[in-house]
């Protein structure tokens, strides 16, 4: 199952929307065969490791196969895994975990026990588990996975008072902030950010072949035409706005924007769940989150953040913004924690892995 999760990993920047599955095929307690998840459209880790072990040459008849999460049973894009399983005459399922979309929950498992193969499942779950951590909520939750990403000095401030932030981290951490943005189904910002730093929001340092989509909160559509998410290479731009504005939306819809307009009731204090849950019905597991102060507290503040990924420079700033404009707590008491999930070395920075504590 470590070589099956292993082969999940190769799927990180290529299978989203669709989870990261491994597969391994074993025989005579030697591996005959491997496979991971293509991009959408094309095979799943199933099939890939039956062809792998056709192409060297091997019976697969009678094989055990190891996978990371429960062969689907349904016609998608793809056939189902559990009759190409099936065909190929597997005669043991070991899976890490059950499926959790309804579509798939327990009917692969079903339909292999149903033609006589022995099942089993739980193997390294909490493994494979957060491999899939965006695609879990989302298919249990009807949300996605938000991580809020920051760079910051071990004060806490994300750039100098007159705006300079380039560069707080390293660049082996900068390298680093790009698999997790290469790994997410969308990189999101704020309009604050696209208009003080016109970032490309696009994945650079690491190689993918699928760049995330480029989300921006803009509610009063304010993004140039000439921004760099229009001008450089990277996934489809898409705006989030709640103010109407047809001349707005003509321009940025021709500099190749997609708009999707969310409307806002005053002191909707569901206004950002909202719009999550209706990414996620556009089937984005995970947001990576790389925004100004202001759109990472209403994020917090709404206790929608997951996870918080942070770089620490070993360098006291002083003066200059914050993390995340949040206002006072009454006590430490009602402070927002999260729990401590990993903390290691990224050159000369540290990165600081945290989650949201269970409700």
């Amino acid at each position: 199952m470590q070589a099956a999760l292993a082969q999940a990993e190769q799927a990180l920047y290529l299978s989203n929307p669709n989870p990261r599955v491994g597969c391994v095929l074993v025989q005579n307690g030697q591996i005959i065969a491997q496979g991971h998840t293509q991009q959408v459209g094309s095979h799943h880790a199933e099939v890939m490791a039956i062809k792998n072990a056709r192409a060297k040459g091997f019976d697969t008849a009678g094989s055990t196969a190891y996978v990371t999460l429960e062969p689907c049973n349904h016609f998608g894009r793809t056939p189902p895994c559990s009759e190409a399983f099936i065909a190929a005459g597997i005669s043991r399922v070991v899976a890490a975990m059950q499926d959790p979309n309804p579509q798939v929950s327990g009917k692969g498992f079903a339909r292999l026990q149903q033609a006589g193969i022995k099942v089993q499942s739980g193997l390294l779950e909490d493994e494979a588990r957060d491999l899939n951590i965006g695609f879990i909520k989302r298919m249990t939750t009807g949300l996605p996975w938000l991580r809020l990403k920051v760079a910051a000095s071990l004060d806490g401030r994300t750039a100098l008072p007159n705006g300079q932030s380039q560069w707080i981290t390293s660049e082996k951490a900068r390298e680093d902030g790009h698999h997790f943005r290469a790994s997410a189904c969308a990189v999101m910002s704020g309009i604050g950010t696209i208009l003080a730093d016109d970032p490309s929001l696009n994945v650079r340092a690491v190689t993918t072949l699928r760049q995330p989509q480029r989300i921006v909160m803009d509610s009063r559509l304010r993004t140039p035409e000439s921004s760099k998410i229009f001008t450089s290479e990277g996934g489809k731009v898409t705006l989030i706005y709640s103010h109407r504005n047809s001349e707005r939306e003509a321009k940025l819809s021709a500099a190749g924007a997609q708009l999707l307009y969310v409307p806002r009731q005053v002191n909707d204090e569901n206004y950002l769940h909202s719009i999550l849950k209706e990414l996620a019905s556009k089937h984005i597991n995970e947001i990576h989150l790389e925004a100004g102060a202001k759109l990472n507290a209403s994020f917090l503040t709404a206790g929608l953040v997951d996870e918080l990924l942070i770089y620490l420079a070993p360098l006291l700033l002083g003066e200059g913004p914050a993390i995340a404009a949040l206002p006072e707590s009454a006590s430490l008491q009602s402070a927002q924690r999260f729990n401590l999930h990993s903390i290691s070395c990224v050159g000369e920075d540290a990165r600081i892995i945290l989650r949201a504590r269970p409700s």
